[in-house]
């Protein structure tokens, strides 16, 4: 056998690939330790690296793809207007750098999509945010109680002693109850699905709470009821005989709209339920300034950029007319908005829906457990995103192009046109 023959075999074997997937995945994860640890280029170097394994492995797995089911086309349009921003920019390097790091990351999660299933996917992500969380935990210990002293060059305060907040190895509070509403997620589905046994999920599970509990973050209690509500929104759907599901589905989405309406009306006896008055009105002012920036470019925006570039208007001149120092629009939708305008709002928003949409008809049909991770996950960075700019960079980037791959293997217009070419009758098999 040729050197070139056994190099393929490795790259299109399962076990090269379980070892790629949680390679990328605490890359992603890690990023901000590691980059934290080391510098950015290191980052960019690994992401490269892992983008360059990536293309390997899905050029040796050619024959099992299908060009047109590469990638969610919602996904490429928006990308292209990201790019296209180049033409407008302030800062033509900015945008570039900004833009090929959003594509990085688009390309680890369409590579592992395509390497993985939901089910390897999701036991992937639960070995790696298991390991993730338990060292957050220990540096937590070793900085709040062992050695009483914060450890600034991790982002840690050293406030476990206190009762919290916490950050572990992910920069901020928001961000680690963020991983951790992903994980307890992730936990649950890997135990329900009987993917891990009771002696392991269990200690995962309150693992994964007790860090969401010690963040303190505000975001994580509103996480908490939206997944709740979807959950058992879809467990009654998925309990409903297929001849009356479309109606419950109808019901519940009216229901959503209602909800969705009261929260407004309600919004601010619910902050001052979550004590969470000074942060929304940090946010508020911030959203109405940013505003004033969105009328000057509506339909293309500022140019992409991704974290806010230290120097670069209108996000300088934004921070000083606040007297903040803002590193985004702290929600993912004034953010988009901000840099690529209405029309990458419209693009953005179109990503998810389509993809919420079509892992939510998928789950609500199949029969596996397995199939709720996707519509959850959606369900987390959809309500994450009104208070966070997470899905627009790294893991929560990530996890959007993943879940909204995932979605379009599952339920998609490109099955009929394969079946076209290959004479296969495409099916959802409404009961597996």
């Amino acid at each position: 056998m040729t050197p070139e023959r056994r190099l393929a075999d490795l790259l299109g074997s399962a076990e090269f690939a379980r070892a790629f997937t949680i390679a990328v995945l605490a890359a992603v994860f890690g990023s901000f330790t590691i980059e934290r640890l080391t510098s950015t280029v290191t980052l960019a170097t690994v992401i490269a690296v892992l983008c360059g394994v990536g293309a390997s492995v899905l050029w040796v797995r050619r024959a099992e793809l299908s060009p047109l089911r590469l990638a969610p086309s919602s996904l490429v349009a928006f990308l292209a207007w990201a790019l296209v921003s180049l033409v407008w920019t302030a800062d033509k390097s900015d945008t570039a750098f900004g833009w090929m790091a959003l594509f990085g990351f688009a390309f680890l999660a369409i590579a592992v999509g395509h390497v993985r299933d939901t089910l390897q996917t999701v036991r992937a992500l639960g070995d790696t945010l298991r390991i993730l969380l338990v060292l957050s935990l220990a540096m937590e210990i070793l900085s709040g109680i062992l050695l009483d002293m914060p450890f600034g060059f991790l982002g840690i305060q050293g406030n476990l002693a206190l009762g919290g907040p916490v950050q572990g190895l992910f920069g901020s509070r928001n961000m680690l109850g963020f991983v951790a509403v992903i994980a307890l997620i992730t936990f649950v589905i890997e135990w329900r699905s009987q993917s891990v046994t009771a002696p392991l999920a269990i200690p995962s599970i309150a693992l994964a709470a007790l860090l969401a509990f010690l963040s303190s973050s505000p975001t994580v209690i509103v996480l908490a009821v939206a997944v709740g509500v979807s959950t058992v929104a879809l467990v009654i759907v998925r309990h409903t005989p297929r001849e009356r599901r479309g109606v419950v589905q109808w019901v519940l989405s009216v229901l959503v709209v209602i909800a969705l309406v009261a929260a407004f009306i309600l919004r601010h006896a619910i902050i001052r339920l979550l004590d969470a008055g000074s942060d929304f009105s940090i946010r508020a002012t911030l959203w109405n300034t940013i505003l004033d920036f969105v009328s000057l470019k509506p339909i293309q925006g500022w140019g992409w950029f991704g974290p806010w570039a230290r120097g670069e208007f209108p996000f300088t001149y934004i921070n000083f007319l606040l007297d903040d120092r803002h590193q985004s629009a702290l929600n993912a939708y004034f953010d988009v908005m901000l840099q690529l305008g209405w029309a990458g709002l419209v693009l953005f928003l179109l990503l998810g829906g389509v993809a919420m949409v079509r892992s939510w008809l998928v789950a609500s049909a199949r029969r596996s457990v397995v199939y709720a991770w996707t519509p959850l996950m959606l369900v987390t960075l959809a309500v994450d995103s009104m208070f966070e700019s997470f899905t627009l960079e790294g893991a929560g980037w990530f996890l959007l192009v993943l879940c909204a791959l995932r979605a379009g293997q599952s339920r998609s217009w490109r099955e009929n046109i394969d079946a076209a070419h290959t004479g296969a009758i495409p099916t959802l098999h409404p009961e597996r």
